[in-house]
């Protein structure tokens, strides 16, 4: 854990040339975190196409998804989390949130979707959350969602947004926009004018929302750095005991042009 907390600074610093940060540490635990201005509330936001299925509370449970737990411990996790990333999303107006890892099976797409399933319990926010991992994409799986269409089917086959999204029943103010099928040509397809567009118009529409982005692993595609400068930060989740302190320099490196929010430690301790 400290080995990846150390390198995660180091080559911060280092790219920064300035001193490296304190860390605070934890489960869930996203570092470098800052003091949080008073949020703006949220407008009302209403799809009036979005698909609305039901998923029920232990459906929720046993995918591990917050939602579907009494408050815990984990659940606890979630919440520090989401304290912390909404302290520097307010602090520098940003709204917009890639969250990926350096390799794969790390815990990516399910602290993508409790995060953004926490946040959405937050009373002055809603949350959009994209599964932008074209090559594989997997949100759904967590949900038991439909897979298709989704993502890949409005940059290809110019399918209109409200179609393609998805309101989980049980977790209100989040709504999921799934991947659709997969495509070869992922890295191409999130930097096209048309993703490029796609971001602008979800990051703008709607006062008080967060767009979350599920991205592929830094270090298996190209596609993460390729869609990185379009979004305000990323949180880059690592795993205890296997995540590697020249694998999280290199994710570091290779998401250079985007701002680094912190990182979360998965898989450890009592997790």
């Amino acid at each position: 854990m400290e080995r990846i907390k150390q390198a995660l600074e180091r080559a911060r610093a280092e790219r920064a040339r300035q001193p490296a940060p304190t860390p605070v540490s934890g489960n869930a635990a996203m570092q470098q975190a800052s003091a949080a201005p008073t949020a703006t509330p949220a407008e009302q936001v209403t799809y009036s196409q979005t698909r609305h299925i039901e998923v029920s509370r232990p459906e929720l449970r046993e995918k591990r998804v917050v939602t579907g737990f009494d408050p815990c411990e984990f659940t606890d996790a979630y919440k520090m989390l989401r304290t912390q990333v909404l302290q520097r999303l307010n602090e520098n107006d940003w709204n917009v949130l890639a969250i990926t890892s350096p390799g794969t099976g790390e815990g990516k797409t399910l602290t993508a979707l409790n995060l953004a399933a926490s946040l959405a319990l937050e009373v002055n926010y809603t949350v959009l959350l994209v599964d932008a991992n074209l090559r594989h994409p997997s949100l759904h799986e967590h949900l038991g969602l439909p897979g298709e269409p989704g993502l890949s089917d409005y940059l290809v086959e110019d399918t209109p947004l409200p179609e393609l999204l998805v309101h989980p029943k049980g977790i209100d103010h989040l709504t999921i926009l799934p991947g659709g099928r997969s495509l070869l040509n992922s890295a191409e397809m999130l930097n096209s004018p048309k993703m490029t567009r796609l971001v602008d118009e979800l990051k703008n529409r709607y006062a008080g929302r967060i767009v979350i982005f599920d991205l592929p692993p830094v270090l298996d595609a190209s596609d993460a750095m390729a869609f990185s400068p379009y979004v305000d930060a990323t949180l880059l989740v690592v795993e205890e005991g296997k995540t590697t302190k020249k694998e999280v320099e290199r994710a570091v490196d290779m998401l250079a042009s985007t701002n680094i929010l912190g990182t979360v430690l998965n898989k450890s301790g009592k997790d």
